[in-house]
């Protein structure tokens, strides 16, 4: 299946498997409805626990329901986060998980164009993930914070 390498990356992800509550927190309060439905996020291995599969279902018009597939290469542990929307949207992420830090990176173009290079940075602990999705115009202009993201474990 995987050498000692990848046993150690798919272990750390076990944190992340569940169901999550997530909120958002948009800079911008046109964007911000704090008494909207909340959006919700699982995590469940699939394939024979070859693949983490994340399904997050956002009850918002004009937000889109997606569908993510975390890989981990079978010889160095790295993680690739496969991202699919139902806008159509195809995306790739470098990611790196240590159980605690959670990174998610996008900064060439892939199966969909690149405007902008994305990152999300995110810090696990005690049933919840708390992190920032930032965006920039390209390599050389800095991260600006496009909209914050709260995991929290479990039904509200």
């Amino acid at each position: 299946m995987g050498g000692a390498a990848w046993q150690e990356a798919r272990e750390r992800l076990g944190v992340l498997v569940g169901e999550w509550v997530v909120e958002a927190d948009f800079a911008d309060p046109d964007r911000a409805d704090p008494d909207g439905p909340t959006a919700r996020s699982t995590f469940a291995w699939d394939l024979d626990g070859r693949f983490l599969v994340q399904r997050t279902r956002i009850p918002v018009a004009g937000a889109p329901d997606s569908m993510a597939v975390i890989a981990v290469d079978p010889e160095s542990g790295a993680y690739t986060y496969h991202y699919f929307d139902s806008r159509g949207v195809v995306r790739t992420y470098a990611m790196t998980f240590d159980g605690e830090e959670w990174t998610l990176l996008r900064e060439t173009a892939d199966f969909s164009p690149l405007p902008f290079r994305q990152r999300f940075v995110g810090r696990v602990g005690d049933g919840v993930v708390q992190g920032v999705w930032e965006r920039a115009k390209d390599a050389s202009a800095p991260w600006e914070r496009d909209f914050g993201l709260v995991y929290r474990r479990g039904a509200r």
